[in-house]
Protein backbone atom coordinates (compact mmCIF):
# COMPACT_ATOMS: atom_id res chain seq x y z
CA UNK A 1 0.00 0.00 0.00
CA UNK A 2 2.82 2.29 0.87
CA UNK A 3 4.37 2.27 -2.63
CA UNK A 4 1.89 4.22 -4.08
CA UNK A 5 2.07 7.61 -2.25
CA UNK A 6 5.89 7.15 -3.22
CA UNK A 7 5.30 6.49 -7.14
CA UNK A 8 3.12 9.23 -7.46
CA UNK A 9 5.29 11.56 -5.71
CA UNK A 10 8.26 10.42 -7.79
CA UNK A 11 5.98 11.04 -10.70
CA UNK A 12 4.84 14.57 -10.02
CA UNK A 13 8.87 15.42 -8.83
CA UNK A 14 9.72 13.82 -12.82
CA UNK A 15 6.94 16.27 -13.97
CA UNK A 16 8.24 19.18 -12.25
CA UNK A 17 11.80 18.94 -12.95
CA UNK A 18 11.33 18.16 -16.41
CA UNK A 19 8.95 20.88 -17.47
CA UNK A 20 10.97 23.51 -16.04
CA UNK A 21 14.08 22.63 -17.64
CA UNK A 22 12.48 22.21 -21.17
CA UNK A 23 11.63 25.83 -21.07
CA UNK A 24 15.11 27.06 -20.38
CA UNK A 25 16.21 24.87 -22.61
CA UNK A 26 14.68 25.88 -25.68
CA UNK A 27 16.80 27.04 -28.73
CA UNK A 28 17.02 28.30 -32.10
CA UNK A 29 20.40 27.98 -33.51
CA UNK A 30 22.09 28.86 -36.91
CA UNK A 31 25.40 26.64 -37.07
CA UNK A 32 26.73 27.06 -33.48
CA UNK A 33 24.88 29.89 -32.99
CA UNK A 34 21.90 29.60 -30.70
CA UNK A 35 19.85 31.19 -28.91
CA UNK A 36 17.14 30.69 -26.02
CA UNK A 37 13.81 31.39 -27.04
CA UNK A 38 10.70 31.88 -25.59
CA UNK A 39 7.71 30.80 -28.14
CA UNK A 40 4.59 32.41 -28.86
CA UNK A 41 1.80 31.00 -30.76
CA UNK A 42 -1.16 31.95 -29.17
CA UNK A 43 -3.28 35.20 -30.96
CA UNK A 44 -2.96 37.45 -27.93
CA UNK A 45 0.99 36.51 -27.82
CA UNK A 46 1.73 37.31 -31.01
CA UNK A 47 0.10 40.70 -30.95
CA UNK A 48 2.61 41.59 -27.60
CA UNK A 49 5.77 40.35 -28.53
CA UNK A 50 8.73 41.60 -26.84
CA UNK A 51 6.72 44.48 -26.00
CA UNK A 52 7.47 46.87 -22.87
CA UNK A 53 10.42 44.59 -22.22
CA UNK A 54 13.82 47.16 -21.13
CA UNK A 55 16.42 44.21 -21.69
CA UNK A 56 16.90 40.93 -23.42
CA UNK A 57 19.84 38.73 -22.49
CA UNK A 58 22.13 38.50 -26.19
CA UNK A 59 21.84 34.74 -25.81
CA UNK A 60 17.78 35.01 -25.67
CA UNK A 61 15.06 35.23 -28.26
CA UNK A 62 11.59 35.06 -28.86
CA UNK A 63 10.46 32.70 -31.69
CA UNK A 64 6.72 33.24 -33.28
CA UNK A 65 5.06 30.34 -35.01
CA UNK A 66 2.17 30.86 -36.98
CA UNK A 67 -0.17 28.49 -38.06
CA UNK A 68 0.62 29.49 -42.19
CA UNK A 69 3.05 30.73 -44.04
CA UNK A 70 2.53 34.37 -45.09
CA UNK A 71 4.00 38.01 -45.37
CA UNK A 72 4.16 38.41 -41.17
CA UNK A 73 4.55 42.13 -40.74
CA UNK A 74 5.89 43.65 -37.30
CA UNK A 75 6.02 46.68 -36.01
CA UNK A 76 8.15 47.97 -33.06
CA UNK A 77 5.33 50.25 -31.60
CA UNK A 78 5.41 50.00 -27.67
CA UNK A 79 9.35 47.76 -27.88
CA UNK A 80 12.04 49.42 -26.03
CA UNK A 81 14.83 47.91 -27.27
CA UNK A 82 16.47 47.61 -31.16
CA UNK A 83 15.62 44.00 -32.29
CA UNK A 84 17.02 41.81 -35.35
CA UNK A 85 13.42 40.81 -37.05
CA UNK A 86 14.32 37.40 -38.57
CA UNK A 87 11.78 35.61 -41.04
CA UNK A 88 12.09 31.71 -41.82
CA UNK A 89 10.26 30.00 -44.22
CA UNK A 90 8.82 25.95 -43.41
CA UNK A 91 11.99 24.45 -44.08
CA UNK A 92 13.36 26.91 -41.49
CA UNK A 93 15.78 28.97 -44.02
CA UNK A 94 15.78 32.36 -43.80
CA UNK A 95 14.13 34.63 -46.16
CA UNK A 96 14.58 37.68 -44.98
CA UNK A 97 16.06 39.58 -42.07
CA UNK A 98 15.21 43.37 -40.41
CA UNK A 99 18.27 44.71 -39.51
CA UNK A 100 18.50 46.98 -36.40
CA UNK A 101 14.42 48.02 -36.48
CA UNK A 102 14.40 50.50 -34.14
CA UNK A 103 11.87 51.61 -31.67
CA UNK A 104 8.47 53.11 -32.26
CA UNK A 105 8.80 56.46 -30.42
CA UNK A 106 5.67 57.94 -32.19
CA UNK A 107 2.57 57.01 -34.35
CA UNK A 108 2.28 56.08 -36.77
CA UNK A 109 5.15 53.47 -36.51
CA UNK A 110 7.20 51.70 -39.49
CA UNK A 111 5.69 47.98 -40.33
CA UNK A 112 8.17 45.60 -41.30
CA UNK A 113 7.46 43.07 -44.11
CA UNK A 114 9.62 39.95 -44.91
CA UNK A 115 10.51 39.79 -48.50
CA UNK A 116 8.77 36.03 -49.40
CA UNK A 117 6.41 34.37 -47.15
CA UNK A 118 7.83 33.18 -43.59
CA UNK A 119 5.93 30.50 -40.64
CA UNK A 120 8.22 31.50 -37.81
CA UNK A 121 9.46 35.14 -36.76
CA UNK A 122 12.88 35.11 -34.47
CA UNK A 123 13.79 38.10 -33.06
CA UNK A 124 16.48 38.56 -31.07
CA UNK A 125 18.98 42.29 -30.08
CA UNK A 126 19.56 44.60 -32.54
CA UNK A 127 22.64 44.18 -34.34
CA UNK A 128 23.79 40.52 -33.51
CA UNK A 129 23.05 39.12 -37.24
CA UNK A 130 25.34 41.37 -39.00
CA UNK A 131 27.67 40.34 -35.54
CA UNK A 132 27.63 36.37 -35.96
CA UNK A 133 27.56 36.76 -39.72
CA UNK A 134 23.65 35.15 -39.72
CA UNK A 135 22.22 36.00 -43.38
CA UNK A 136 19.34 35.18 -45.59
CA UNK A 137 19.38 32.14 -46.84
CA UNK A 138 21.04 30.56 -43.76
CA UNK A 139 18.80 27.21 -41.68
CA UNK A 140 17.75 27.27 -38.40
CA UNK A 141 17.64 24.25 -36.13
CA UNK A 142 15.01 24.35 -33.71
CA UNK A 143 16.15 22.22 -30.65
CA UNK A 144 12.81 21.82 -28.46
CA UNK A 145 11.11 19.19 -30.47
Amino acid sequence: MKKKPIIFLLFIIFLVFFSDNAVGHRQVCFQNKCFYVEIVEHPEDLQKGLMFREHLDKTQGMLFIFLNSDLHAFWMKNTLIPLDIIWLDESRKIVSIAHQALPCLKDPCFVYYPQKSAKYVLEINGGLCQKLKIRVGDKAKFLFE
